[in-house]
């Protein structure tokens, strides 16, 4: 049993058998990280207001406003938010509800984010059978209904993998071809070509397209411009790297963030 402990935050998830329990946190001035924990409850990280990267499951999750990352319960995860990130914590009791046995992306809707903050809003010891408890149980029926959102990077526990994945997380305007990084990695090209292919699924050039997308809703999240977060990413043009975000998820990063912008102003109790 693990016990988070955050400036302003202090939980025992695993304190109670309740279906549900929930918990905010508001990040002041300073990046908040957690570092590698489990529980025996599943959890749920519902970003309200900037936005919160998890390393889970040999992937990186990242979760924007207005979405949450469902985490299954005992497994090993850590996460760091932005610093203006405004969260709610949703802690779910095993077997309860038919929830993933693996962690994915979920986009919120506004009726179900509204039933998390009056749950993070009550005590935890809410009596059972009455009406918190009654509450609870339909929000976990409309959880399991949300759509999922491919926001996610696979990384793989291969230290070659790890090794790129740390480098390019900390310079991603880092251009380097599949060749040049092959060689900074001891690798032949063809080799490490073939290495991405088999540990993530994808192939070089979609992997660190991936990991942009995921670094730019991050920043972007966190007050950046757009135009700053296409230099930081080493994009030629803003316009390069507005059709890539386009590309990836429907929309603009103008009007993707706009529409979460519109629902967080109905969180506004979440302030």
């Amino acid at each position: 049993m693990t016990r988070i402990s955050l400036p302003g935050f202090d939980l025992d998830p695993d304190a109670t058998d309740r279906p549900a329990v929930a918990s905010r946190l508001q990040v002041a001035d300073h990046d908040a990280e957690i570092p590698v924990h489990d529980h025996r409850k599943g959890q749920l990280i519902l970003a309200l207001h900037g936005a919160v990267t998890c390393e889970v499951a040999n992937a990186l999750w990242i979760v924007p406003p207005q979405c949450g990352v469902w985490i299954p319960g005992s497994m090993p995860h850590s996460n760091r938010a932005t610093a203006n990130a405004r969260l709610c914590y949703l802690f779910v009791e095993p077997g309860v509800v038919g929830l993933p046995l693996h962690c994915v992306t979920l986009s919120i809707s506004p009726m179900v984010r509204e039933m998390i903050l009056h749950l993070a809003d009550v005590p935890q010891d809410y009596p059972r059978g009455g009406h918190v408890e009654r509450l609870a149980r339909v929000l976990l029926d409309e959880l399991v209904q949300m759509p999922a959102e491919r926001l996610y990077l696979p990384v793989s526990d291969h230290p070659k993998i790890r090794a790129l994945a740390a480098a390019l997380s900390a310079n991603p305007a880092d251009r380097s071809t599949i060749s040049e990084w092959a060689k900074r990695l001891a690798l032949g090209e063809r080799t490490l070509t073939r290495l991405i292919d088999r540990e993530t699924g994808l192939s070089f050039g979609r992997w660190r397209q991936q990991l942009h997308l995921l670094v730019a809703i991050r920043e972007l999240a966190g007050g950046a411009s757009v135009q700053r977060v296409s230099e930081s990413l080493g994009y030629e043009s803003v316009t390069a790297f507005i059709t890539m975000f386009k590309k990836a998820l429907g929309q603009s990063p103008t009007r993707y963030f706009a529409a979460r912008l519109r629902n967080q102003d109905s969180a506004a109790r979440g302030d």
